[in-house]
């Protein structure tokens, strides 16, 4: 309606500018070639009024009809695709986010309908995690709970005594529901970005160093070989050292964990323009392509079999990467693949110096 509307306003303006500029017009280029008789300009005249009224209604209808029927085609594709992206967005509002619109043949609309799919994929991915994480951390809660049941059923049919035993199997258990609970208030408390960070200027080497010193011997229990390569240069930037140690511990002991006795694990400090990254390279298990993108999710294990005691409460890396973020740094994995080991990479922000 309001592409005719324009059309009509269009068509309304000529006429009227045809109406009163034309025959004063053509009246003066008349008596410019000669013609002064008033019989012969008023019958030129209306034979210019005539004509150009003619031509003029004639190529306003035919441009009216155009455009009438260009204008509701254009409209009915355009109301088509927008009523598929709000049915789309309705049964996604309803809970079904595997649903996808089509691409329409305007670049606008194709534009949007990528951004669309893109916020359902992400949304999928979203729902996808958290029935994961519910699962996981169901499981997580129900086997040292299962543990503790036992207990007490062994106490009360007296099959155990009570004694130094049986407080020791109880307090693990209670120790390891802490240690979870622990892990995720601090990843949840990091991603919302409520962590108390006392940021400083830190040497980002004698960080690295400190958490070798610490982690040198469990690793020297287990057979692994932990390196700390030669400082490169200053390696300053702006963190809380309290945080970055536990990153890197966690780094460190993810390290310790997947690889065997004989390996080695490198730690390098590199410096960048405008960053320091600090890698944690091990000769271990490796990583799968397909698992990369998922290893600092909550809970995700690459190796389920893996037995969920010496596997850890699986939010470490979570929440390193979290801890990381909130520092406007990033923590990121590479491996070629089972076998070839994995390196992690933690990159800050280089301390900022000001002048003088």
């Amino acid at each position: 309606m309001s592409q005719v509307a324009v059309s009509l306003a269009m068509a309304l303006t000529m006429i009227v500018v045809a109406v009163i500029a034309g025959p004063p017009l053509f009246e003066a280029h008349m008596r410019q070639a000669g013609h002064e008789s008033p019989n012969v300009l008023v019958h030129s005249e209306e034979a210019f009024n005539t004509a150009g009224t003619l031509a003029l209604l004639i190529g306003l209808l035919i441009a009216a009809t155009g455009s009438i029927v260009v204008s509701v085609v254009i409209t009915r594709r355009l109301r088509h695709s927008l009523d598929d992206l709000g049915a789309a967005a309705a049964r996604i509002s309803d809970g079904d986010y595997a649903q996808r619109v089509t691409h329409a043949d305007s670049r606008e609309l194709a534009s949007l309908a990528d951004s669309f799919n893109a916020m359902a994929a992400q949304l999928d991915s979203i729902e996808a995690s958290r029935r994961r994480l519910l699962t996981d951390l169901a499981h997580e809660i129900r086997t040292p709970l299962a543990s503790m049941d036992v207990c007490v059923e062994s106490l009360e049919d007296g099959a155990i005594e009570p004694g130094p035993q049986a407080w020791q199997i109880l307090h693990g258990q209670i120790e390891r529901i802490a240690r979870l609970t622990d892990d995720l208030g601090q990843v949840s408390a990091a991603e919302e970005g409520r962590l108390d960070l006392v940021l400083e200027s830190v040497d980002a080497y004698e960080l690295a160093g400190e958490a070798v010193l610490a982690a040198s011997e469990s690793y020297e229990r287990k057979g692994v070989r932990l390196v700390l390569a030669p400082n490169g240069g200053e390696a300053e930037v702006r963190a809380d050292s309290t945080r970055i140690g536990q990153v890197l511990g966690n780094l460190l002991s993810n390290a310790l964990r997947h690889t065997p006795a004989g390996g080695r694990v490198d730690v390098r400090v590199l410096t960048e323009a405008d960053a320091v990254v600090i890698e944690v390279a091990d000769t271990g298990d490796g990583i799968a392509a397909e698992h990369l993108p998922h290893i600092f999710e909550r809970f995700y294990r690459a190796d389920t079999a893996r037995d969920r005691d010496s596997g850890g409460t699986g939010v470490g890396l979570a929440i390193s990467r979290a801890i990381a973020l909130a520092h406007g740094g990033q923590l990121t994995a590479a491996s070629v693949g089972p076998g070839t080991g994995a390196t992690l990479s933690l990159r800050l922000p280089r301390a900022l110096r000001l002048p003088g």
